[in-house]
């Protein structure tokens, strides 16, 4: 089954608190200017490259977030979850997506009218500063991408990787369970094998515990170790 958008005006869903700062008239404006979306797991929510008219709020399930740097080669740059703005970047003037979105899970997304999202910013800067706080914590992710890219060793990597996806914002998702061993590989910027080989490494060294998919992080401090020397 394809993906079906709920026409109805429902209220957007107040899983993130910035909303909080709108008035009613300001709630019922963004309603009238967002169409919700259901996704099934492995969908495209959206695509590198396409038309980009929509801002996209994730109000339940969680979205993998990547970019394509060449034919067949990705690079897993964020889960993204309940509450969380993608292509935020839309609103200033961007033509298309810089980057794509699959549904993890199950996820129903809020597609919010880049220009009416822009008016809404402009009228109420308490919610401006909400939203602009949310991807300030982004945009420091993707420093840290570029850093370990350029500096770390692969085992480095890795660790990062798997610090990242078991940090506690996620503990209620269980991301493990719905990522492949290339979709570790993706995040840490390594090959499959070689996130195949470390992972049984750390296996053997106590610091993690590999059941099927799951991945239960068993000493922190010794991965975090790791993550810093690089």
């Amino acid at each position: 089954m394809l993906s079906k958008p709920i026409q109805e005006k429902v209220p957007i869903e107040s899983s993130s608190p910035c909303f909080r700062s709108l008035d009613t008239v300001e709630m019922d404006f963004l309603t009238d200017k967002k169409t919700r979306v259901n996704y099934q797991s492995g969908e495209t929510v959206f695509k590198q490259g396409a038309f980009a008219p929509y801002v996209l709020y994730i109000v339940s399930g969680l979205v993998k977030v990547y970019l394509q740097t060449g034919h067949e080669k990705q690079l897993n740059i964020q889960l993204a979850k309940q509450g969380d703005f993608l292509a935020f970047s839309s609103i200033f003037d961007e033509q298309v997506y810089k980057y794509s979105g699959v549904a993890l899970t199950d996820a129903s997304v809020c597609m919010i009218e880049k220009n009416a999202l822009k008016e809404l910013l402009m009228r109420n800067p308490d919610f401006a500063l909400q939203i602009t706080s949310r991807n300030y914590k982004q945009e420091n992710r993707l420093l840290d991408i570029i850093k370990d890219i350029s500096y770390k060793q692969m085992r480095g990597k890795l660790a990062t990787a798997l610090l990242y996806l078991s940090n506690k914002e996620f503990e209620n998702e269980h991301p493990f369970l719905y990522l492949s061993r290339q979709d570790i590989a993706d995040f840490a910027s390594i090959a499959t094998e070689s996130a195949i080989k470390f992972l049984k490494e750390f296996e053997k060294e106590g610091i993690i515990k590999l059941e099927g998919k799951q991945i239960t992080v068993v000493q922190e401090d010794k991965l975090t170790e790791i993550s810093k020397r690089g």
